[in-house]
C-alpha cells in the first residue's frame, strides 16, 4: 500500500465517523517556543490549553513534522528521520478511552477491502500506563486482546505531557511484532526493534505541575474536560504494509535512494557506509523540500539554519558517494514527484523550491572550497610546531563558522597525516548544545505567562476590533496587568497592559505595525499606548504607561488612535499589495511574498528570487505601481469563505493563519489578497511610491525597501537638491552628470596609479645602495634598514626580493627591511638558499622581529612577513634579527 493511499484511508475512515478533516498546518510553528512543528498535536495545542475553541468536537489530520535532535543518527537506525507525517485523531470533550481504542483497532485490523489496513490482530501488542486499569480492561474485555499481549510500562514510556505545566495523561501504545528475525520474544517491554510502536493513544485527563524531565512532576488534579490526542507514524505503518526492513525503503524515500544510486553509481545494499549516506540523502532532501515548500529559506539562524544544516549534510553525503557536480535539482524533482501526490502544492511550487535548493547547493560548494583552504592553513600551522593532532577548537571553528562537516575535517586531516582532537570538538559542541537547550528551556515556559490573558478571554470574551470603520470609540477596561502581573488598579507612572472589550487599535500582525494613541477613562486617567499585541488569539493587549490618574478594571474608557500614524501605515500596507502584484507580473509567481513590514510612510517587502532583480526591472515595477495610483482604483475589503477566496485568485499573505471565513482586500482589477490589515480607500491616497532598492537577506530571498506618500516626496526633494548641487559643481545638465562624474573618477584613478608607480620606483631605487650596505655577520651578508613610511607591503616585498637578488658570489644572504604604515610597523624578511642551508629561515626571523614590535607574523623559509603595534621598537627589532643571525649562522 503506497504512502498516499495510507494517508487517504486514514482521513476517509475518520471523516466517515464524524471527524472534521483539518489540513496539515505549515511546518513553521505558530508558537514562539518552537522553530518547527515537531509533533502532530502542536497545531491543536491552543485547543487543549483552552485558548481557542476547537473547530469541532472530533477532528482528524495528517500533520507534517520535523525533528532534528537525533540528526546524527539518521540513516544508522531503522526509525530515525528528520521529516515524518503524523496521522492523528482528536476528541475535545467527546469520546474518551473506549472510543479511541475501538476506532484504532477497527482501522488497523479491518480488511483492505473494507477500508482498513488489514493488519493481523495476532501481531499487535499493547502497552498501557502502570496504573491505568481502565485502559487495560478495555483492551482485554472489549477488544479481546489476550492479557499476555498487554504490558504495563512506567511514566517514562507511557505517560504524556507537553513538558511544562498543563494537560497530561496516561497513554496506550499499539506495537507491531515484525517477527523473530528482528529479535527475541517478550513484547515491546523487552525489544522495541522487533515490536515497533505504530500508534500512540494519549488519554488527556489530568493537569500537571512544574517539574523537570519526563517523570519528575506532580499531578495537580483532573481536567474539567477529558480529551483524546492520538498519533500514528505514517512512515512506520508504510514500512510494515510495504514489507520492507526500514522506513528508508518505503516508497517515498526509496525513490530518492534510487536517484542517488543513479547519480553516483553506488548500489544500495552493498556496503554499510554507503547505505547510511544514501539514507541520509533521501531523508534530508525530502525534509529540505518540505521545509522550502512551507516558506523556510536557508540561513544562519533559527529554522533557516536547520534547513541549511540538513541540505548541506545531504550534499556532503552525495560527495562522499562520489558525486562531483550539482545533484540537488535531480533529487528535489524526485521528492516533488513522490510527495506531490499527498501535497499538490509542491508540484505547483516546484520552480521556487528548485531555485532555493540550487542556490544553497552553489553556496555550499563555495563554502567547501573556502573551508578546504582554511583547513589547509590549520594543518600547516599544526605541522609547523611539530603537532600531529588538529585542535578541537579549529575543527569546531570550521564546523560552526563555515558549515564545514566534521567528518570532512577528519577525512582531510587524515589524508595529511593528522588526527583531530575529537574529544575537544565534542566538548565544544556539547557546550553549544547545552547553551541552546538552556535558551530553549527558558523559552519553553513562555506560554505559561499567557494564563492571565486566557483568564481575561474566558471571563470577558475576545476583543471586538472596530478599527476598520472608526478611529475612536467607547469601551470598558476588562483586564489590567502592571509590570506583567494582573492587578485591579494602576497608578500614574506605571507600565501597564490593558485589555478592552472593544477597540479601534490594530494589533500588530500580517506585517503591519500596531496603532498608537491614547485611552482616556471617565475618571480622567490617561494611558499612552505605544504598542498593541495579541498574545492570545482574539485578545488585544494595549501596552503603555499611565500618564495621569488611576486606572481600574471595569472602568469606562474612550480609546482613540493616532490617525496620522494609522493613515501613513495604511498607505504603506496598500503599497505593499501593489508591489507584490507588480513583482509577480514582472518575475512570475516564484516572486512570492516571504515577509513584510508596513510602518508609517515606508515599507519593506521580502520575496523569493534566485538572484538580484535587474535595475531596469525594478524601475519598470516602480513605474507600474505609480501608474496604478494614477488610475484612482477603489480599495475594498470583503469577508468570504476561504474556498471562495481561492476561486477568485486571492493571494495569501505570508505567515498568516486563516479560518473558514477570510477577509479579502481588492484593489481595483489589479490586486486581490487575503489580508486582515488596514488600507486606504483609493489608490490616489498613496500619492507616490518610491522603491529605494533591493538586496539579499538570505539564500533565494530578496528585500525591497520603499517610501510612500509624503516620505517618498521628501526623499525625491532631497535627491533633487543633491542633483542641483552636482550640476553646479560639474557645470552640466542632469542627464550629463553620470558621464561627467565617471570621467572625473577615471582621471582620479589614473592619477593615483601614476603616484603609486612613482612611489614604487622611488622605493626600488634604494635597492642598489641597500645591497652595498650589507654587513658581514659570521659569513652571512645581512641587510637591514627602514624605508620611508607609507610604503605598501607589496612594494616592501618587491624591494626585499630586489636587494636579495643583488647579493652576488653565492654568499648566504638575509634581507630584513622595515616600514611604518598607518601608524603600525611592518617587516618583510627574505633569505637565499645558501642562508637557509645554514639554518636561517625567514619565518623564524620574522617571528623574532614581530614579537619585539608587539605583534606576530609568519611565512615560508625563504620569505616571511610580520607586523606589530609599536613603531618605536623598530630599532630593537633590527637588533633582535642581527642577534638571531649571529647565533644561528
Amino acid at each position: 500500500m503506497e504512502s498516499a493511499e495510507i494517508r487517504r484511508r486514514w482521513l476517509s475512515f475518520f471523516e466517515e465517523r464524524g471527524h472534521t478533516v483539518v489540513p496539515s498546518a505549515s511546518l513553521i510553528a505558530d508558537d514562539p517556543t518552537l522553530l518547527l512543528v515537531p509533533a502532530g498535536m502542536v497545531p491543536f495545542k491552543p485547543y487543549f490549553l483552552g485558548e481557542v475553541k476547537p473547530p469541532a468536537p472530533r477532528v482528524t489530520s495528517v500533520q507534517k513534522c520535523v525533528r532534528t535532535p537525533d540528526i546524527e543518527e539518521v540513516g544508522k537506525t531503522t526509525r530515525h528521520g528528520t521529516f515524518f507525517q503524523m496521522c492523528g485523531n482528536f476528541s475535545f470533550g467527546d469520546y474518551f478511552k473506549e472510543g479511541a481504542i475501538s476506532l484504532a483497532w477497527e482501522l488497523l485490523t479491518s480488511s483492505v477491502a473494507d477500508g482498513g489496513y488489514g493488519l493481523d490482530p495476532e501481531r499487535l501488542w499493547i502497552t498501557v500506563y502502570l496504573d491505568d486499569d481502565e485502559a487495560e480492561q478495555i483492551w482485554r474485555d472489549k477488544i479481546g486482546v489476550p492479557a499476555e499481549r498487554i504490558q504495563r510500562l512506567g511514566k517514562k514510556d507511557n505517560f504524556w505531557s507537553m513538558g511544562v505545566p498543563g494537560p497530561c495523561g496516561p497513554c496506550s501504545e499499539i506495537n507491531y511484532d515484525r517477527g523473530p528475525e528482528f529479535g527475541p520474544e517478550g513484547g515491546p517491554a523487552v525489544n522495541d526493534e522487533r515490536y515497533v510502536e505504530i500508534w500512540n493513544l494519549v488519554f488527556m485527563q489530568y493537569e500537571r505541575g512544574a517539574g523537570d524531565g519526563k517523570e519528575d512532576f506532580p499531578i495537580l488534579g483532573d481536567l474539567p474536560s477529558k480529551n483524546i490526542d492520538t498519533g500514528l507514524g505514517l512512515e512506520r505503518l508504510a514500512m510494515i504494509l510495504q514489507g520492507v526492513q526500514n522506513m528508508y525503503e518505503t516508497d517515498t524515500l526509496q525513490a530518492v535512494i534510487d536517484k542517488g544510486t543513479e547519480l553516483t553509481g553506488v548500489a544500495y545494499g552493498k556496503a554499510h557506509d554507503s547505505d547510511v549516506s544514501l539514507r541520509v540523502v533521501a531523508d534530508h532532501i525530502r525534509t529540505s523540500v518540505m521545509l522550502v515548500g512551507d516558506g523556510v529559506t536557508p540561513g544562519n539562524e533559527g529554522r533557516g539554519y536547520v534547513l541549511r544544516r540538513i541540505m548541506r549534510r545531504a550534499i556532503r553525503n552525495m560527495r562522499l558517494l562520489g558525486a562531483t557536480g550539482p545533484v540537488v535539482k535531480d533529487l528535489v524533482d524526485v521528492v516533488v514527484d513522490t510527495m506531490g501526490q499527498q501535497y499538490p502544492e509542491l508540484v505547483t511550487d516546484r520552480k521556487r523550491i528548485e531555485t532555493v535548493a540550487l542556490a544553497e547547493e552553489a553556496a555550499f560548494l563555495k563554502t567547501l572550497k573556502a573551508g578546504t583552504n582554511i583547513l589547509d592553513t590549520a594543518v600547516t600551522e599544526t605541522k609547523a610546531v611539530g603537532g600531529r593532532v588538529l585542535s578541537g577548537d579549529k575543527a569546531f571553528l570550521l564546523h560552526d563558522t563555515w558549515g564545514f562537516p566534521v567528518d570532512l575535517t577528519l577525512e582531510m586531516a587524515a589524508e595529511q597525516g593528522l588526527s583531530v582532537d575529537e574529544d575537544g570538538f565534542r566538548r565544544l559542541m556539547k557546550e553549544q548544545r547545552e547553551r541552546a537547550k538552556a535558551d530553549a528551556k527558558a523559552k519553553k515556559t513562555g506560554h505559561a505567562d499567557l494564563s492571565a490573558y486566557r483568564t481575561v478571554a474566558d471571563s470577558s470574551g475576545t476583543t471586538e476590533f472596530t478599527g476598520y470603520t472608526t478611529t475612536e470609540g467607547e469601551s470598558t477596561v476588562v483586564g489590567l496587568l502592571v509590570d506583567g502581573v494582573p492587578s485591579p488598579a494602576a497608578s500614574e507612572g506605571d507600565e501597564v497592559e490593558v485589555v478592552l472589550d472593544r477597540t479601534p487599535f490594530y494589533a500588530e500582525g500580517g506585517g503591519q505595525l500596531a496603532d498608537q494613541g491614547r485611552i482616556r477613562l471617565d475618571s480622567g486617567a490617561v494611558i499612552q499606548v505605544r504598542d498593541v499585541q495579541q498574545p492570545v488569539p482574539g485578545v488585544s493587549v494595549h501596552k503603555g504607561s499611565v500618564q495621569v490618574g488611576e486606572v481600574t478594571v471595569g472602568a469606562a474608557a474612550h480609546a482613540a488612535i493616532d490617525t496620522t500614524r494609522r493613515r501613513a501605515i495604511a498607505r504603506a500596507h496598500s503599497a505593499t499589495h501593489l508591489t507584490h502584484q507588480a513583482l509577480r507580473d514582472a518575475l512570475g509567481p516564484t516572486a512570492a511574498q516571504a515577509g513584510s513590514e508596513n510602518s508609517p510612510g515606508r515599507f519593506r517587502f521580502d520575496f523569493g528570487s534566485p538572484s538580484a532583480v535587474p535595475g531596469t526591472v525594478l524601475t519598470d515595477v516602480e513605474q507600474k505601481i505609480n501608474e496604478v495610483l494614477s488610475r484612482d482604483l477603489d480599495v475594498h475589503a470583503e469577508v468570504m469563505p476561504i474556498d471562495e477566496a481561492k476561486k477568485q485568485g486571492a493571494i495569501a499573505e505570508f505567515g498568516e493563519k486563516y479560518g473558514e471565513q477570510v477577509r479579502v482586500v481588492t484593489i481595483g482589477d489589479f490586486s486581490k489578497e487575503l489580508c486582515g490589515g488596514t488600507h486606504v480607500h483609493n489608490t490616489a491616497q498613496l500619492g507616490l511610491v518610491k522603491l529605494l532598492g533591493e538586496s539579499s537577506i538570505g539564500s533565494g530571498v530578496r528585500r525591497i525597501e520603499a517610501l510612500v506618500g509624503v516620505d517618498a516626496y521628501n526623499f525625491l526633494a532631497r535627491e533633487h537638491t543633491v542633483v542641483a548641487q552636482l550640476q553646479e559643481l560639474v557645470k552640466g545638465r542632469p542627464e550629463e552628470l553620470p558621464e561627467k562624474i565617471a570621467g572625473m573618477l577615471g582621471k582620479l584613478r589614473d592619477a593615483e596609479k601614476e603616484i603609486e608607480k612613482f612611489r614604487a620606483e622611488k622605493v626600488l631605487q634604494a635597492a642598489a645602495g641597500l645591497a652595498e650596505s650589507a654587513e658581514d655577520v659570521r659569513g652571512v651578508a645581512l641587510v637591514t634598514g627602514q624605508v620611508p613610511d607609507g610604503t605598501s607591503a607589496d612594494d616592501l616585498r618587491k624591494l626585499v626580493f630586489d636587494v636579495r637578488g643583488r647579493i652576488q658570489g653565492g654568499r648566504p644572504a638575509v634581507v630584513a627591511l622595515f616600514t611604518t604604515a598607518n601608524g603600525r610597523p611592518l617587516t618583510v624578511i627574505a633569505t637565499n638558499e645558501a642562508a637557509r642551508e645554514r639554518g636561517l629561515k625567514a619565518g623564524d626571523l620574522v617571528r623574532t622581529a614581530a614579537k619585539t614590535l608587539g605583534g606576530g607574523g609568519g611565512g615560508k623559509p625563504d620569505v616571511a612577513q610580520g607586523g606589530g603595534q609599536n613603531p618605536e621598537a623598530v630599532g630593537e627589532a633590527v637588533a633582535a634579527v642581527e642577534r638571531l643571525v649571529a647565533e644561528t649562522a
